[in-house]
């Protein structure tokens, strides 16, 4: 094999780990490019007392703490302050935010194994999470909880000390402890009820079906939606935003299956004058036992191709 096709065989978990360092999947890609830039550059210099995938990883990661002395922390709605409670008074679109952005998990590859394993460390929650810690703290996190290095080579990397590392970790897990959701909030029902859940939320919002969705939501369910700054939380006031921003009417909506952060997701596309469907947002959903617990609906058309979606189908 030779050192392209190395590349090109790391490239998604990669991708994944500049994700969790930086909350974009744009940025992401963006590291990882510059990544690969200076790889192709140092190759010289690379005397194999590594593998090639540490290596990259090394590299990587210290794009990534770069990237991070110039740029704020990936946010979601919530993190602003209080939820909205009246659907008719959304704040307009607040592009200057810097938003947390989905995971399409296809970038991991076809192996499901892969994004198992993968699922709890991108879950959507837990990146989040991960953005209030400082870079460098947040680093050691990844490397030693999710890449499992010794803490030897994380201090090697991080020009520092094994106890500066360990001291490190421990302060990140106690912040993680604080901010992380509840354990049965990360516990998702098995199939075939997990199929049946989602197949019912997919129906009742094409087709406005607020009895449906009121049985689907958990009682302190959320819905995020950004760019937007407005959030709802509770299931009376979720139900309320959707009975006044869902169009009624047959053939409206289409909502297509997905996955993202290890997580179910829906495309979802309006119908527009020209009888096409458009692109409208990607929603991603929190399940917990037999109910949805959380949706965080990013109402960015232009994440579509990353998920390999069209922004434009038609009726058929």
């Amino acid at each position: 094999m030779n050192l392209e096709e190395e590349f090109a065989e790391h490239r998604g978990e990669l991708v994944a780990h500049c994700y969790r360092m930086l909350g974009s999947l744009h940025d992401a890609e963006d590291a990882v490019q510059e990544t690969y830039l200076r790889a192709w550059r140092g190759h010289a210099d690379f005397e194999h007392r590594s593998s090639v995938r540490t290596w990259l990883y090394r590299i990587a990661t210290n794009v990534c703490l770069n990237l991070l002395q110039h740029s704020s922390r990936r946010i979601v709605p919530s993190a602003l302050g209080a939820p909205g409670n009246d659907p008719e008074d959304i704040h307009a679109q607040a592009l200057e935010v810097p938003w947390l952005e989905p995971f399409p998990d296809q970038l991991l590859g076809a192996d499901p194994a892969t994004v198992v394993g993968e699922r709890a460390s991108l879950r959507l929650a837990m990146v989040a999470a991960m953005q209030h810690l400082p870079p460098r703290q947040r680093a050691v996190l990844i490397l030693r909880e999710v890449l499992t290095w010794p803490a030897a080579d994380v201090a090697s990397l991080l020009d520092t000390t094994t106890t500066a590392v360990n001291s490190s970790l421990q302060r990140a897990r106690a912040e993680l402890a604080r901010l992380r959701p509840r354990e049965d909030e990360l516990s998702e029902p098995h199939e075939p009820l997990r199929r049946a859940l989602l197949d019912q939320f997919q129906a009742a919002m094409e087709s406005k079906d607020l009895v449906l969705l009121e049985g689907l939501f958990t009682e302190d369910a959320r819905w995020e939606m950004p760019p937007i700054p407005t959030w709802f939380s509770g299931r009376a006031d979720v139900l309320r935003l959707l009975d006044s921003k869902l169009r009624p009417g047959p053939d409206r909506r289409r909502l297509v299956a997905t996955s993202a952060n290890g997580q179910p997701a829906f495309a979802m596309y309006i119908r527009g004058a020209d009888d096409q469907f458009h692109a409208h947002s990607v929603k991603v959903l929190t399940l917990t036992k037999n109910a949805v617990s959380a949706v965080l609906a990013f109402h960015q058309p232009a994440l579509f191709p990353a998920f390999g979606l069209p922004l434009i189908c038609g009726r058929s």
